[in-house]
Order: structure tokens, then C-alpha cells, then sequence
């Protein structure tokens, strides 16, 4: 019962994210949580490279905005308190210019709005067992504090080519401090499912 609540909020955040994946517009976005948070802009226009800005809101006044190019497009941004010490936090959904939709997470805390720091978000390739499959077509969404990750089970149809297995891989991480300091995303757990035909 608590798995099929889960999929469907899980399942219903996600379904902005899938109808604007068929095209990428500007962000142009202000998210708060509480006083503070960010303003996000990017032109979107390039799909290889892009410039981004993002600049903090409420923060002290030494905190600066920060300009950076990324490889590829965002498609989605989401705020939330990721590592639980009350500042806001800030995750981008960037995709490659491939069209099997291959997704990555920049991630963003607060140093108690003093400033941002990254998060790390590990690479699916360098995972044996998670990467087994992986075509791409990722669908992300924060669900209560939690990063979600899902995407088709692919396996192979002859030897050269893959096919869906008609399965879907879920993901859930956790921002977890790392040593000496920093934060990153973490494996939390990760099941398959059955994928649901339209």
C-alpha cells in the first residue's frame, strides 16, 4: 500500500517534467523556501552548451550570483531543504543534446546563506549493478525531501541492439554529508516495477 501511494505522488510530480521534455524553453525562475532562495536563468537555446545563472536571494550580502556554462539544457528546477539544516537547497534537471533523453542533477546547497556549495551526483556508469539496462530516458522529481530517478529497463534484443524489457528502475537518493565536508546525493534503495501501458 505505502509503495503504490509512493509511485503515484512520485508519478504525478513527474508528469511536468515528461510533457516538457519534447522541448526545452528559457528558465527564467525565482523558488524560495521561506526568505531565501534562487534565481535561475538560462537560455536554453544551445544543445551542447549554455550559459547559466543562478543567483542567490536572501542570502547575506557577501553571497554571489553565480555564471557558468553547462553541456547540454535544463529542462526542470526544483528548491527544498535537501540536507535538513534549514537553508534552501537547489537541484537542476540538465540533459544531453542525445535524443534518448539522458539526464543529470547539478545540485546546490546553502552554507547557511552565507554562500553555495555543490552537491555531488554520482555518475550511473561508474555503478555496476544500476547501470545495467541504462539507455537513458531519466524522469526526476524531489518527493518530501527525497531525489527519485527513473528510467526504462533496457536488455538486449540480438547483438548488436537493445529493446525495453517493458520494466522501469526507480532511484531514490538522499544528500548525505561527505568527509571532511560537502555533501552528496546517496543510493538510498531501488526497485523495478512493471511499466504501466497508456
Amino acid at each position: 500500500m505505502l509503495l503504490k501511494r509512493f509511485l503515484l505522488v512520485f508519478g504525478m510530480g513527474l508528469i511536468t517534467l515528461t510533457v516538457l521534455n519534447a522541448q526545452y524553453r528559457r528558465i527564467d525562475t525565482t523558488m524560495r523556501v521561506g526568505k531565501a532562495g534562487y534565481r535561475v536563468f538560462c537560455t536554453n537555446k544551445n544543445p551542447e552548451k549554455n550559459n547559466l545563472t543562478i543567483t542567490p536571494l536572501g542570502f547575506e550580502a557577501g553571497s554571489r550570483e553565480i555564471s557558468l556554462e553547462i553541456k547540454g539544457r535544463i529542462l526542470a528546477t526544483e528548491s527544498d531543504d535537501l540536507n535538513n539544516d534549514g537553508f534552501p537547497d537547489l537541484v537542476l534537471y540538465v540533459y544531453s543534446s542525445d535524443p534518448n533523453g539522458y539526464g543529470k542533477v547539478f545540485g546546490i546547497y546553502s552554507d547557511k546563506n552565507q554562500g553555495v556549495r555543490p552537491i555531488i551526483f554520482p555518475d550511473i556508469m561508474d555503478d555496476m549493478k544500476l547501470s545495467v539496462g541504462y539507455k537513458g530516458h531519466d524522469e526526476y522529481s524531489l518527493v518530501e525531501g527525497n531525489l527519485m530517478r527513473r528510467f526504462p529497463v533496457y536488455q538486449k534484443s540480438d547483438s548488436a541492439n537493445y529493446a525495453p524489457s517493458g520494466m522501469m528502475r526507480q532511484i531514490q537518493y538522499r544528500v548525505m554529508p561527505m568527509e571532511p565536508e560537502g555533501y552528496k546525493f546517496k543510493v538510498l534503495r531501488t526497485f523495478e516495477f512493471k511499466k504501466q501501458q497508456p
